[in-house]
């Protein structure tokens, strides 16, 4: 058997060549152990001195090796660092894409995470958070030839759109003469029709083609100017009864026999008159006389402030035995009509349909100012026949200020607290002619006396319409500006009786002086609300 000391340097041997096992070599090794002889002690001696030889040459090739091997990885890594570090600066001079960016002074500016590598580049896509599992937050690869030729599809895009830019000033510029910023501003608004153009009159701005044949007309105006309603919309309104027609109305009220007399027109003893040749007349006939210097006198203001809204109307006397009345005796005794009584002849107006309030008006948020109507347009049906309705609606509410008129708005706005759908329905005392668009202010006996002995109860209505209207018709300012200058709306009123109705004056009392100082004193009101819009919006 092979000692112990044998089996053991063997051992030692082999495991130590087995961790580096291709550079260890492996010795010839010869153990001649014998059990028993006077050579086996020596042998064992040899054994063993050659066995720790081949031990410590095996550890110092380990070593070495070791030593080796950390030396060349380091050199490896050190070489790879100083080459790229070389490199770097020749390829990305080199990029294909930096080229473009240095050559296309239009390039959009792209992140230095695309010109940093000449391979495929990595640009974010937009996160989708509705998406599952945010797919679309997945880097986009986009190769630089792609993107080269992304952006030069945008340059070529943006060179078109100058290019016709260039060629539509050119075509302007042949049609009209005018400055180079004249022309880029045509070349920006061309295929835009607004009436929403500060400072810019109405104008038209032909286009044309090589031929010089006109292309499109462009209209250019505005629905209000400041505070105003604009030139456009006042030449859009309709006529409505102008001096003229008042003055053929009251001469033929005056002169024209009545054959019929008969209920209708209203409430109590006001009656429809017809006179000879056809023509009818609502008859306004009351007891006392406020209601009807109330009626005949509102109708002089709006006179005096040009507005065209109001019917022809005049005063005349009963007489049941002159000729203009002989016909119709019978008839006026079964009105219980008093002879000698003042009446307020209104011309009968057919085609009337009822008229509803502007939604602008309707809330309790009302308003109506340049910002609700800058956008509107005349060449809109729509909007052409909202604007011609606003603008008689701001004449109305002035008027109505003017007269605290009771029986039109405030009548709805009182009521609503008894039905919130009070505003829906038709104005009181309003009506609409439906081939012309013109609305009628009906019935205004209520103005200059009895509603301004009510003020204490109802102003406070007239108030919040007045300051819900921050737009107005020039004509209608400036009259009410030269009346309060002047301070002679009394002198002109006394004055209009005596030269229009002048059969009744000795008959039909004139204002109180407590409601001439009541009617400057609402005059005075309104302008300073023409006045604080004026700081809103500009004049």
């Amino acid at each position: 058997m092979l000692s112990h000391h044998c089996l053991t340097t063997s051992w030692r041997m082999r495991g130590t060549c087995s961790f580096y096992e291709m550079e260890c070599p492996r010795p010839s090794l010869s153990v001649h152990c014998v059990s028993h002889g006077p050579m086996t002690a020596g042998t064992a001696e040899n054994g063993d001195a050659f066995g720790g030889q081949s031990y410590r040459h095996v550890a110092g090739n380990r070593r070495t090796s070791k030593w080796l091997c950390f030396l060349t990885t380091c050199l490896a890594f050190a070489l790879g660092v100083g080459v790229g570090v070389a490199l770097l600066p020749v390829l990305y001079g080199s990029s294909p894409f930096v080229n473009e960016i240095n050559n296309n002074s239009t390039a959009v500016m792209t992140p230095w995470s695309i010109v940093q590598d000449s391979s495929p580049t990595i640009a974010d896509g937009p996160l989708n958070l509705t998406s599952k599992g945010n797919t679309s937050s997945i880097p986009v690869r986009m190769s630089p030839l792609k993107m080269k030729t992304h952006l030069s599809k945008k340059e070529k895009e943006r060179q078109s759109t100058r290019r016709k830019t260039l060629d539509l000033k050119s075509n302007l510029t042949d049609v009209n003469s005018t400055t180079e910023e004249e022309d880029a501003a045509a070349a920006a608004t061309v295929d835009v029709v607004s009436f929403v153009q500060p400072q810019t009159a109405w104008t038209s701005l032909p286009a044309a083609n090589e031929d010089g044949r006109s292309l499109t007309t462009t209209v250019l105006g505005e629905a209000v100017k400041g505070i105003f309603w604009s030139q456009e919309v006042e030449d859009s309104l309709p006529t409505g009864f102008d001096e003229l027609n008042a003055k053929e109305w009251r001469d033929f009220s005056h002169q024209s026999s009545v054959q019929r007399v008969e209920e209708g027109c209203g409430r109590m003893q006001n009656r429809l008159v017809t006179f000879e040749n056809g023509r009818q007349s609502c008859c306004r006939y009351r007891q006392n006389y406020d209601q009807i210097q109330g009626e005949i006198f509102s109708f002089y203001l709006s006179r005096l402030l040009g507005l065209r809204n109001l019917p022809p109307s005049s005063v005349g006397l009963v007489r049941p035995r002159e000729r203009q009345w002989m016909n119709v005796q019978s008839s006026l005794s079964q009105a219980q009509w008093t002879e000698n009584r003042p009446v307020v002849h209104t011309q009968f107006l057919n085609d009337l349909e009822p008229a509803y309030i502007p939604v602008q008006f309707r809330g309790r948020d009302r308003h109506l100012n340049p910002l609700d109507v800058q956008h509107h347009r005349l060449q809109e049906k729509v909007d052409r026949s909202e604007l011609i309705t606003l603008a008689q609606w701001s004449d109305l509410l002035i008027f109505d200020y003017l007269t605290a008129n009771l029986d039109r708005m405030v009548n709805n706005l009182y009521n609503m607290q008894w039905n919130p759908a009070m505003m829906d329905s038709p104005a009181h005392n309003l009506a609409r002619d439906s081939r012309t668009g013109l609305l009628v202010f009906l019935d205004n006996e209520s103005g200059l006396l009895h509603g301004y002995r009510l003020l204490d109860k109802y102003d406070i209505y007239h108030k919040s319409l007045l300051e819900s209207l921050c737009v107005f018709r020039r004509t209608t300012v400036e009259s009410l500006r030269q009346l309060q200058s002047q301070k002679n709306v009394g002198h002109l009123l006394r004055d209009m009786l005596k030269t229009r109705d002048q059969s009744v004056v000795d008959f039909l009392p004139f204002l109180p002086e407590k409601s001439i100082k009541t009617l400057n004193y609402r005059i005075e009101q309104v302008l300073d609300q023409v006045a604080k819009c004026q700081s809103l919006y500009g004049s």
